[in-house]
């Protein structure tokens, strides 16, 4: 979907129509009530606009499973309001537009917050798990594990209606809405590009998150030019909730101080103090060498002109499908005698066959799992049903799917493809505690 034709998100503005507009941007499971407690302080010099993700907190159901599509609809949203250029703060999730925005759209940006954020978000796999599980379970064990995520465990205990609050939040959300922006989320990776962030920036993140942590944290302020790093003690993944005063003081400072047409670029990394939790500070990074910020090579070019290499096409999809662990264990195992037939699985397999158009990857697994259960091939039977339940196949279709190989392909192998889709079925969507 394009810029222009991109859905708008639901919103909100508080604060004076003719300040500057400064964006507060949700993390994944919450509205935009998460930052409830930074309003009363930030309208004083901003009007503030904050936005839903879409299927959180009553916004339309429009599934949307990119960092890169939900950076346009929210630009689309602005531009119906005749909003340009921004200040923007966002968690998690929310980072992961600012960071897009700041790199596809740096001419709408002035400054930049990255709270609880990363360049790259655990793993991809860890992430379309967590939608096969919310496909089959729904999104109550998620949400019953969102405080654990999200808050030290002494604030848990002692805030148990805000608890209560962030568990209801989780469960009211569209399951399809979540499991895209899971999808955004596995897909989301911009560690070689983070040089090209030309806004000043402020990284922030609680001592004690465990999801998106200091190292990720300091991982930003290394590769970001003008960043800066804030570590507030006593906070988890949630810390706007969990520490509200000092992300407040932290966002007032940052945002008074370097969205100023004189602000010195050469003062990016000094020090910033919060209270009345005063954040620990961190020493200035040190310059990330070349190697590792630079971006990708270009893939090779065809010979002759022709039509363009699939080999890296079929390695992201061979990647989404089977999941990261599956093929780099693969790979990893390939030597001079198998690395061509690693080769001739990703370029033709994945980048000719399971690239076409013509059926979808729901189809094409159902169809998969068919042809192994047809050729008796059980030791590619498991990695295919964890695929399928990727792809979207649900428990009970994949049962129909097992079904009807019954019928044409003989009941002893139905029945032996029956053990192991029970033994991955079990393992891929009971939810971890």
């Amino acid at each position: 979907m394009s810029e222009k034709t991109a859905a708008p998100l639901q919103y909100r503005f508080d604060g004076p129509e003719d300040a500057p507009v400064l964006i507060l941007g949700p993390s994944l499971g919450t509205t935009w009530h998460m930052w409830d407690r930074q309003i009363p302080e930030l309208t004083k010099q901003w009007r503030v606009f904050r936005f839903d993700l879409p299927g959180h907190g009553g916004a339309p159901a429009h599934p949307t499973g990119s960092v890169a599509d939900l950076a346009n609809r929210l630009l689309a949203t602005l531009d119906g309001l005749g909003v340009q250029r921004v200040g923007y703060a966002g968690c998690a999730l929310g980072g992961a537009i600012g960071m897009e925005l700041a790199l596809r759209h740096p001419e709408r940006l002035a400054s930049l917050a990255l709270i609880a954020a990363s360049p790259r978000f655990g793993t991809a796999d860890e992430f379309r798990q967590r939608g096969v599980i919310v496909r089959t379970n729904g999104l109550d064990p998620i949400a019953r594990t969102s405080p654990d995520r999200w808050f030290t465990a002494g604030f848990a205990a002692a805030q148990p209606a805000i608890t209560e609050w962030a568990v209801q939040m989780v469960r009211t959300t569209d399951p399809g809405c979540y499991i895209a922006a899971c999808e955004a989320l596995a897909s989301f990776d911009v560690r070689a590009e983070l040089a090209r962030i030309g806004v000043p920036t402020l990284v922030l993140v609680g001592s004690e998150d465990q999801v998106t942590g200091p190292a990720q944290a300091r991982t930003l302020v290394a590769g970001v030019p003008d960043a800066r790093l804030a570590v507030v003690p006593g906070a988890s993944h949630l810390v706007p909730v969990e520490q509200p005063g000092a992300v407040t003081d932290l966002l007032v400072r940052h945002f008074s101080t370097a969205w100023q047409p004189g602000y010195d670029r050469s003062t990016g990394h000094m020090a910033i103090v919060a209270p009345p939790v005063k954040p620990v500070l961190a020493a200035p990074p040190q310059p990330v060498p070349v190697a590792e910020i630079a971006p990708a090579a270009a893939p090779p070019a065809v010979a002759g002109g022709g039509r363009p290499d699939p080999h890296d096409a079929g390695l992201k999809l061979r990647r989404e499908v089977l999941g990261d662990a599956h093929v780099d264990h693969e790979l990893a195992g390939a030597d001079d005698f198998s690395g061509d037939f690693q080769e001739l699985l990703t370029r033709y397999a994945w980048g000719e066959v399971w690239n076409r158009p013509g059926l979808d990857r729901r189809t094409r697994s159902a169809v998969a799992l068919t042809a192994l259960v047809a050729g008796g091939h059980q030791d590619d039977l498991a990695s295919h049903l964890r695929a399928a339940l990727r792809t979207g196949l649900t428990p009970g279709e994949i049962k129909e799917v097992l079904l009807q190989t019954a019928v044409h392909c003989g009941v002893p192998a139905a029945g032996r493809a029956f053990r192991v889709a029970q033994q991955v079925i079990r393992e891929e969507t009971t939810p971890t505690e």
